[in-house]
């Protein structure tokens, strides 16, 4: 008969399909035939749920998202020992509402269940069962279970309890893949079915694509265990766990026939369509019952006065309609007031805040709102790279923190906006990276170390690393791979290993907040003793969930702690928002290349760029924040910058109106910003019409780079430039533009680098303090700084329990007392006694306490460097 339906059991568990590619050649294969439908239970997890949909709907393949729960022996909240930990069921969602209670089930397995493993129990299932389609697992289900223990009562009883929760929703579930003992758990099931009524289903347990990466797949099992391809002890796959197509299942249940008619049975009982296009943004309660929209109107105006005074200029006043229109008409007034009132709430406690990070920045609303402290206006930065009406799309407001004061904002968040029932941390998965798995395979294979080590070196480390790629670039590598069978056998198993999923953490950052509890939308996940969602950032805004990045960033650390040391000297404390424009000091020092310890530009790379280009002015330090990366520092850009920064080559311009968008970058596109300005002035494009063109061009997306640059010419053409111009434009754009960086973002983090830079030349001793304290823990820090501290004339004292605190101090004029916490072997309940005793003056126990503490166990590298 001819395939009309494809039902495999997908399991992340020790499987090559947690990987984005092997899914995908997966949905591939089932695409191949009519009407085909595909299932993804992963054990005890929704993880790949939405991605494995939209991998699904993309080939026209029929998703069914599922569940293999662990399924607890008595309660849930149990934590009694027993002879089994867990027992397997096949959940599948029928429906939205299926799918709601599949996450509420997750979710729950998690924060009430777990115990090794996220478990449900049986009055969960009972509440939870509605829209469900239940199945009674493999081999480790439970009816299954009790066959094999010869319990064919337990068994029978198992099967009805589940009957009796799902009715007709719920199968036993034969599979026939090779493994020991189940042909005769399958007749024992038939029999149970018979005598209940139950349905029979017939299921292929897929673990890998292919039937050749059975090997990838053991040493994958190998690599979560701990251990070699040589362990007798090590779990070994008994059978092949491989995609089928439908003839071969139909022929291996031909004896079943109603086993196989089932999956199409089921495949027509589950219809889900997920909501991938309603945002679920939190709600925010104005003070005293006022509409939040006229709240945020008066808020705003209010914050833009006090920046740019009354009356407001016509300009202001015109950027300030224009982007409270668009945030009114795109729903996110509560969005930007809730973000208002956590930053708010951190000043008001004296919680450091970052000037800005990201596109946000150029908005005047979050300038005006205090969410950011960069002038948009005076930087030329655009509101439509951040928001606008072309690009529906959630916004994305990330800030930094002091690391210190980082988690009572998140606590604040949690408390203000709902508890951990609407406010969460994020999950973030780790991945099989190109060195690290020929690391792993290598291990598991029993390659000597020495082959394993010189062979992983030779691949590039790095965000966009690949085997691939590095096989393609290095004939040296493809050589040594090709004379030796063992690393050919090794690289092809990497290869395929590489990307999958290696393990799950907490996002350092990224919090999530609903209008509802989070169980509504999102599965949640134990992660240590913290719970996150189970979905991943861009999940959850598939899924219209808001999620932010709340950093924590050193530098606000540091510039706090440096500012207090001042204040500390009895000098007034500066004021790091209102420092001096351009000041000619700071400058001087930076074209030194003296930049240890300021922000961004501390490495040796950047310092040496500084010397190339000698700063002199704001825009100088931003367009080498901006240029410092490896696309410009390749395509000559850089060198382009500095020969016109010294007059060495003139500065031109393909046309007059290009002079004021491209003037402070000597005419070099440098920022996205300036593709979007050329598209508004010389084709006429609507600002947010240029923020398309400036996406294609940075995602390097060849067929709407065609599009986008073919209307720029054309525009530009009907406006009256010559076809040899915008032409000439247009390549400037694909060129440049490719490499082109957010100038909000640039311009936001230089403010940083400028206030560190400003407080080490005028403060150097303040400013060295404070930062060899934030990096009290490492020494080669503590030593390179030191040493950086002797550059500039200061003197670090040695450490004495007479003066020293936990972290460095200033002692004097150009003085700094060497801080306990950076002393070898000394804790901290030590270094507390000391200081409690100082302070209490009971000075006679402190010799006592400098013999316990032995400062001649202090780091001698600190002081002979």
């Amino acid at each position: 008969m001819s395939p009309a339906f494809v039902h495999t059991h997908v399991h992340s568990h020790y499987s090559l399909l947690d990987g984005a590619a092997q899914i995908d050649d997966l949905v591939s294969a089932a695409a191949r035939f009519e009407q085909p439908a595909l299932a993804l239970t992963d054990h005890g997890n929704l993880c790949g749920a939405v991605e494995f949909y939209k991998a699904c709907k993309s080939k026209g393949v029929k998703p069914i998202v599922g569940l293999e729960a662990y399924l607890a022996p008595k309660s849930r909240h149990d934590r009694a020992k027993d002879p089994v930990a867990a027992h397997h069921l096949i959940l599948l969602a029928m429906n939205a509402e299926g799918y709601r209670n599949l996450i509420k089930l997750s979710s729950r397995s998690f924060t009430e269940g777990f115990y090794y493993v996220p478990r449900v129990d049986k009055e969960l299932l009972a509440r939870h069962s509605a829209g469900i389609i239940a199945q009674s697992a493999c081999l480790s289900g439970e009816p299954c279970y009790y066959i094999r223990c010869g319990d064919r009562p337990r068994a029978v009883q198992a099967a009805a309890e589940m009957k009796a929760i799902f009715g007709d929703r719920y199968y036993l579930e034969l599979q026939r893949n090779g493994c020991d003992g189940q042909e005769e758990v399958n007749q024992g099931l038939i029999s149970i079915a018979r005598e209940l009524a139950i349905p029979l289903v017939a299921t292929n347990d897929i673990h890998y694509v292919l039937e050749s990466d059975r090997a990838a797949h053991e040493v994958h099992m190998c690599i979560g265990m701990g251990k070699t391809l040589k362990d007798a002890n090590r779990l070994k796959p008994e059978s092949l766990l491989c995609y089928k197509a439908s003839d071969p299942m139909y022929a291996l249940f031909r004896d079943v026939e109603e086993a196989p008619r089932s999956t199409l049975d089921i495949a027509s009982r589950c219809d889900l369509k997920l909501d991938l296009g309603t945002m679920h943004l939190p709600k925010f309660e104005a003070p005293g019952g006022e509409d939040n929209v006229a709240y945020f109107r008066r808020l705003v105006r209010e914050g833009t006065v006090v920046r740019y005074g009354a009356p407001l200029s016509t300009a202001v006043e015109a950027r300030l309609l224009e982007e409270t229109g668009v945030i009114e008409h795109m729903g996110f007034v509560a969005y930007f007031l809730i973000v208002w009132d956590f930053i708010r709430w951190a000043k008001e406690r004296g919680i450091p805040v970052g000037p800005g990070r990201g596109s946000a920045a150029g908005s005047l609303v979050a300038y005006a709102l205090g969410i950011t402290n960069v002038d948009p206006l005076a930087h030329d930065l655009l509101f439509e790279r951040f928001l606008n009406r072309e690009r529906i799309s959630m916004p994305d407001i990330d800030i930094d923190f002091c690391k210190d004061g980082r988690e009572e904002v998140i606590r604040y968040v949690q408390e203000r906006y709902g508890g951990r029932e609407r406010v969460s941390q994020i999950v973030t998965f780790g991945t099989m990276a190109a060195r690290a798995v020929i690391r792993d395979v290598g291990r598991v294979m029993d390659v000597p170390l020495r082959d394993i080590d010189a062979l992983a070196k030779k691949v590039p480390n790095g965000p966009n690393s690949s085997l691939a790629k590095a096989l393609e670039s290095d004939p040296d590598l493809r050589a040594e791979v090709a004379k030796n069978e063992q690393f050919r056998e090794l690289m092809a198993i990497a290869k395929r290993l590489e990307g999958l999923n290696r393990n799950a953490s907490k996002h350092a950052a990224g919090v999530v907040i609903a209008d509802a509890p989070l169980e509504e939308y999102v599965p949640l996940f134990k992660v240590g003793d913290d719970y996150t969602t189970q979905f991943s950032m861009d999940v959850l805004e598939d899924i219209g969930l808001l999620k932010m990045d709340f950093l924590g960033l050193r530098t606000l650390t540091i510039l706090a702690k440096a500012t207090a040391n001042v204040a500390r000297g009895g000098v007034a404390k500066p004021d790091l928002d209102h420092l001096p424009d351009n000041d000619p000091d700071t400058f001087r020092m930076l074209s030194k290349g003296e930049a240890l310890g300021v922000f961004q530009l501390e490495s040796s790379g950047m310092r040496e760029l500084l010397t190339k280009i000698k700063p002199d002015r704001f825009q100088d330090l931003s367009a080498i924040v901006a240029l410092y990366r490896p696309g410009p520092l390749g395509s000559g850009m850089v060198e382009q910058f500095v020969e016109r920064k010294h007059g060495r080559q003139p500065i031109t311009y393909l046309h007059r109106t290009l002079e004021p968008i491209l003037r402070e970058t000597k005419g070099v596109i440098v920022y996205q910003e300036q593709v979007m300005r050329i598209a508004n002035v010389l084709a006429g494009f609507s600002l947010a019409e240029a923020d398309v063109l400036r996406k294609a061009v940075g995602k390097k997306d060849a067929e709407l780079i065609k599009k986008e640059l073919t209307k720029f010419v054309e525009r530009g053409m009907a406006l009256g430039h010559p076809k040899k111009l915008m032409d000439d434009l247009a390549g400037q754009i694909e060129t440049f533009g490719r490499y082109g960086f957010n100038k909000s973002h640039s311009v936001a983090y230089s403010i940083l680098s400028y206030q560190t830079a400003w407080l080490k030349t005028h403060y150097p001793a303040e400013f060295m303090a404070a930062l060899l304290s934030s990096e009290i823990g490492d020494t080669d820090k503590v030593v390179q700084y030191i040493n950086e501290a002797r550059e500039l004339g200061i003197e670090v004292l040695a450490p004495d329990v007479n003066e020293s605190g936990f972290k460095f101090t200033v002692v004097g004029d150009k003085r700094i007392r060497f801080g306990l916490g950076a002393v070898r072997n000394v804790g901290r309940g030590a270094i507390d006694s000391i200081i409690a005793a100082r302070t209490s003056h009971r000075l006679e126990t402190l010799p006592d306490l400098a013999n316990r503490i032995d400062l001649r166990l202090c780091n001698k590298r600190v002081f002979e460097s």
